[in-house]
């Protein structure tokens, strides 16, 4: 199953992205790691080659802190996350689900969460 390519823009429009999403919205969740649970964004992964900046690279800034993996992008304008590379899942981004284009996550109802805070990749160090 392939999915239609969605539009993904920051609140200012400087950066839009185009993604392809082969799942259902409402299979979202939110993380309460320390960073994302500040964030309140719920994400949906999508693998890494389903995801082009369209315009604006150059206006995405990056955030990445602990082990590095995680990656989060944001508009260096407006300030809105746009995407990360996960850190569960490395072949994956995290979309922001607000900012697709046409989706209003309150009317998706309730999502899932997932234990950032007790991340196995946290354990060990």
């Amino acid at each position: 199953m392939t999915g239609a390519a969605r539009r993904l823009t920051c609140h200012c429009g400087a950066v839009e992205l185009s993604v392809v999403i082969d799942r259902p919205l409402a299979e979202a969740k939110r993380c309460d790691c320390s960073f994302c649970r500040r964030r309140g964004a719920p994400m949906l992964g999508v693998p890494l080659d389903k995801l082009t900046v369209v315009t604006g690279a150059d206006k995405l800034t990056l955030y990445t802190w602990g082990t590095g993996t995680a990656q989060h992008y944001f508009c260096s304008v407006c300030g809105i996350y746009t995407h990360h590379r996960r850190r569960s899942n490395p072949n994956e981004y995290g979309i922001n689900l607000g900012a697709l284009e046409g989706v209003n996550p309150r009317e998706l109802g309730e999502f899932a969460w997932t234990d950032g805070v007790n991340h196995v990749s946290d354990r060990g160090r």
